[in-house]
């Protein structure tokens, strides 16, 4: 099956965190779908340039915000009414639950619901990108949608596991007490290019110790594994979730299991540098396993994810090596 498309030409959308990574891939396709697109950043980690090319396009504005403390009240380019509101805004690096923690909370707490009563108020349909943290350090493997998960509340990591379990529980609340169209994607590990050189997951960590001839660091012994999803596979299932008339939660990824001791071995392999693989001391509540059940996403959206994990690599090394310059290894 395929979802129709619902949203596109003649639509106001607006995503939130939409010069992050994900967010700014997300929106060059609804663009080019012919919506009219408004993005709120703070640029806490996202970037203007992932949404430098967009500047001048007539479909195109940026807000500068943070949504936490609700929606600029005098922005011209919020007054009208949105059809769909997207809300991807939220720091969710590891390294940014020690740095930017109170703002993780306020961003998924507070900034969901004052996009909430937007969406109730312009009778939107309210896409909440949630996230594969919500299982914790999984106890069942792999992880269908009604796995409660087993997370430490207040753990170092407990700030974004609790801030997008809460967003989720508010989407909820909003749908069945005040009728909101929702929808609730559960992202799983995902990379390509967009991705901050210093952003602290492993993809781009390896990928620039490699690329500067460092030792590639892996965490613990390198056993725990995560399934990698290419940042152009998530979008699609995005899309057709918007597309679609589920409610969700519905998990957004890949099967492709790898451990990090392989997933870096793969990175030095394929940007052909001589780094060697180091271990570190492995971070608080870091989960042993990571992979979605994709069951509902192949029945109800017909997503299948199409970019394999080589190709994949390939494409974001690619960007690594343009962005992070002269000081790169030129080997590959």
């Amino acid at each position: 099956m395929t979802v129709a498309q619902r949203y596109g030409h003649g639509h106001r959308i607006l995503v939130t965190g939409g010069a992050g990574f994900v967010g700014s891939h997300l929106v060059d396709q609804l663009v080019e779908r012919g919506a009219t697109v408004i993005v709120i950043d703070n640029f806490s980690t996202g970037s203007k340039e992932n949404v430098a090319h967009l500047a001048d396009h007539p479909r195109f504005g940026l807000v500068v915000a943070d949504v936490s403390d609700g929606l600029p009240p005098h922005e011209p380019a919020l007054a009208a009414p949105f059809h769909a509101i997207l809300h991807l805004a939220s720091p969710a690096s590891p390294t940014d639950f020690t740095v930017l923690p109170v703002e993780i909370l306020r961003v998924g707490s507070a900034g969901t619901l004052h996009l909430l009563d937007r969406a109730q108020a312009d009778g939107a349909r309210f896409l909440l990108a949630s996230t594969s943290e919500v299982y914790g350090d999984p106890l069942v493997h792999p992880q269908p949608e009604t796995y409660w998960g087993n997370v430490n509340p207040n753990g170092v990591r407990s700030v974004y596991d609790e801030a997008k379990r809460f967003a989720e529980a508010a989407t909820m609340a909003y749908h069945r007490s005040r009728g909101v169209d929702v929808a609730i994607a559960r992202i799983f590990n995902t990379y390509g290019p967009s991705m901050r050189v210093d952003d602290g997951r492993a993809v781009p960590t390896f990928i620039a110790q490699a690329l500067r001839g460092e030792p590639v660091t892996v965490h613990g012994t390198g056993a725990q594994t995560r399934s990698l999803c290419y940042v152009d596979d998530l979008v699609r299932a995005l899309l057709a979730l918007l597309d679609s008339t589920e409610t969700g939660p519905i998990n957004c990824g890949t099967e492709h299991e790898i451990s990090m001791s392989d997933l870096a071995e793969m990175v030095v392999a394929l940007t052909g540098s001589g780094s060697p693989v180091t271990y570190l001391t492995r971070g608080e509540d870091d989960p042993e396993r990571r992979r979605p059940d994709l069951t509902l996403a192949r029945t109800r959206l017909g997503y299948e994810p199409l970019v394999g994990p080589e190709e994949g690599l390939r494409r974001t090394i690619e960007y690594f090596r343009a962005h992070i310059g002269a000081g790169a290894a030129s080997a590959g």
